[in-house]
């Protein structure tokens, strides 16, 4: 049986490692910066503390969250050669890594408010009252 190219452009085969040490010194830039940028966006907020509104430290948190999500696309993508595979098998590995994540949050989300539905009162269970002895009866 001989060996047979399919002229897919969804299928390769080999993933192209051309480029050499100029592809890693692009790759080390690229990653640098966001890092850099990300670290300055965290000292902005420690430097300033409490003087800033809660939607300028909502936003903040949240682009340093996206550059986070950038450099993880960006390494698997490259380092672990995600990038050159076939679609179905990329949507293989990041559907169930999204689904997970939001199983995640979701836990998070019912467990907080189990945790605030005992710690307060709803009238659904009895209520615990401390209950000591008077003076006299040590």
């Amino acid at each position: 049986m001989s060996a047979q190219h399919f002229d897919n452009p969804e299928v390769t085969f080999q993933p192209d490692h051309s480029g050499g040490t100029g592809k890693i010194w692009k790759i080390f830039w690229v990653l640098s910066i966001l890092t850099i940028i990300e670290l300055a966006m965290g000292y902005f907020l420690y430097a300033k503390g409490n003087d800033i509104g809660y939607i300028t430290v909502l936003s903040t948190k949240g682009a340093i969250a996206l550059l986070t999500l950038a450099k993880a696309y960006y390494i698997v993508s490259v380092f672990m050669h995600l990038g050159d595979e076939i679609r179905n098998f990329i949507m293989t590995i990041t559907v169930p890594l999204i689904l997970f994540v939001w199983f995640i949050i979701a836990f998070l989300a019912d467990g907080n408010s189990w945790k605030n539905l005992r710690n307060t009162d709803g009238g659904s269970r009895p209520s615990v009252i401390e209950q000591s002895a008077p003076k006299g009866h040590h």
